[in-house]
């Protein structure tokens, strides 16, 4: 399974950016896709998750009403939409395999990780 990153860049707060998330390979290896992300000198946390056998979504606190995970099924993407996004969202956002638990991705040793891509946001 392999998973590919993009969509980051410099943003304004209260902006808009949309990540995507190409994954390939055989689906049934995976339970879900998630996002998660880690900024500078602060653990890696999780933002949100879809799982692929019955959509199921859920999203960090901090992403809740601002962030939409989506996918698209024709073309193995997985998307994060973020809005209203806020300094404090700055990070290396990467997609990675995961468990999509009710309170946000769960990742483990046996999945599979994409690059990063950089989210800033900045006056």
């Amino acid at each position: 399974v392999q998973l590919q990153a993009s969509g980051g860049g410099f943003v304004q707060p209260g902006g808009s950016l949309r990540l995507s998330c190409a994954v390939s390979g055989f689906t049934s290896d995976y339970y879900g896709v998630g996002w998660f992300r880690q900024a500078p000198g602060k653990k890696r946390e999780g933002v949100s998750c879809i799982n692929y056998e019955n959509e199921f979504t859920a999203y960090v606190d901090s992403a809740k009403g601002r962030f939409t995970i989506s996918r698209d099924n024709a073309k193995n993407t997985v998307y994060l939409q973020m809005n209203s996004l806020k300094v404090e969202d700055t990070a290396v956002y990467y997609c990675a395999t995961c468990y999509c638990a009710a309170y946000g991705p769960i990742s483990g040793s046996m999945d599979y990780w994409g690059n990063g891509t950089l989210v800033t946001v900045s006056s």
